[in-house]
């Protein structure tokens, strides 16, 4: 793969950051869209023959639509989706990197106030730490998505930002990546590349596929600008009693650490921390591991949507950092993709807005099933059971 290097212009940059983005028509003829993109690119001062170079020779993937349809590895449960991501050789790689590259991790901590085992999960998650960084063609990726009329909003400003690389000579029309457009070592888009790369090995660029401490530090400045707070936890492994009001679970509940404790709550190791804001997750209800998740775990949303994910890598940065193995508890079994779209639709009919109706357990969904299982008498755990599709 070749580097991605970003060498632009201060005037090109601020041009463009304060251009508004306009949507090219979505769906419908391809070369119609792109003359549209074309001329959004060259009325927010794009130079035009840089937009015409990034736009030549451009086309679909099918592939790039494929894999967006088929995240089927979210209707994993949080014990086998971790469980898959987690070994032992990994945990040890990631530990052996945290000492090898000990002077860019701690500047991560330093001038950005990012801890180092959070970027290594993400690193070790998103490219197993730089060896897997996708081979999809990335303007032709982002174009497609951009067309695509599923998420057009999200990916017609990322085109706008590869140009705007490319009119700077640092976006080869061969680079590659992620489906979804990310490139590099812990896989950025372009307009995060612009906005939030950072030259850690001091070169004069910011090269994320092949420089550790580019894309390290990278990481780091996009976490911070994100909202990330320098020197607090983000997640603490716990337990709770079983008497426990299981409706106070879940994100949209928040206590301080002081008053979870009142109730019983305590750390599976250690203290709780003090004077922190914090909710309980119980990623497979009250019979599997048990979470408390503060300001720092929100703020990994913006880097990934999926809850599954986000507290598999959250965990992942405990256990590099020393943590011991979460206890799996014996949770209920979880649905059949068939049985959680039954649920959802049920859901549905009942007035919960679970959003698409896709067999996965997120959100919405999490929270309609706490909320029926509250009007039905059930544990409200949020953990959709045979029980509750039975009762529904």
């Amino acid at each position: 793969m070749r580097a991605l290097h970003l060498t632009l212009a201060p005037t090109l940059a601020l041009t463009l950051a304060a251009a508004p983005v306009r949507a090219a028509p979505c769906g419908g003829d391809f070369p119609a869209f792109l003359d549209a993109l074309a001329a959004e690119a060259i009325a927010q001062g794009l130079p035009p023959d840089a937009v015409a170079s990034f736009l030549d020779g451009a086309r679909q993937d099918p592939k790039v639509l494929k894999a967006d349809r088929a995240q089927g590895v979210f209707r994993k449960t949080f014990l086998d989706f971790s469980q898959s991501l987690i070994s032992k050789q990994r945990l040890s790689t990631a530990r052996a990197k945290s000492d090898a590259l000990d002077a860019i991790f701690a500047r991560a901590e330093s001038d950005f106030g990012v801890s180092r085992g959070i970027l290594l999960a993400f690193w070790a998650f998103e490219t197993d730490f730089g060896q897997i960084q996708g081979d999809f063609n990335t303007r032709n990726a982002l174009l497609t998505l951009s067309h695509d009329c599923r998420r057009p909003e999200l990916f017609q400003p990322q085109v706008l930002a590869a140009i705007r690389l490319h009119a700077a000579g640092d976006f080869p029309l061969d680079t590659q990546g992620a489906w979804a457009g990310e490139i590099g070592m812990v896989q950025m888009l372009p307009k995060d590349i612009l906005e939030r790369g950072v030259d850690g090995d001091g070169d004069g660029h910011v090269t994320l596929k092949t420089s550790e401490a580019d894309a390290l530090l990278s990481g780091a400045n996009m976490l911070r600008a994100y909202g990330w707070r320098a020197g607090e936890p983000w997640l603490t492994e716990i337990t709770l009693p079983e008497t426990f009001d299981w409706s106070l679970t879940g994100l949209h509940t928040e206590q301080p650490t002081e008053a979870w404790a009142t109730l019983g709550v305590a750390a599976r190791e250690g203290a709780l921390p003090a004077g922190l804001s914090a909710s309980i997750l119980l990623p497979q209800g009250r019979k599997g591991p048990a979470f408390l998740a503060y300001p720092n775990f929100r703020v990994l949303f913006e880097w990934n949507k999926s809850f599954t994910y986000v507290l598999t890598a959250g965990y992942f940065g405990t256990r590099i950092e020393g943590a011991a193995p979460y206890a799996a508890g014996t949770p209920d079994p979880a649905l059949t993709p068939e049985q959680m779209v039954a649920l959802q639709e049920k859901l549905t009919a009942l007035g919960h807005d679970v959003g698409q109706i896709d067999g996965i357990l997120g959100a919405g969904t999490r929270d309609a099933v706490q909320a029926e299982q509250k009007r039905l008498g059930l544990p409200a755990d949020a953990w959709p059971t045979a029980e509750l599709l039975s009762a529904l």
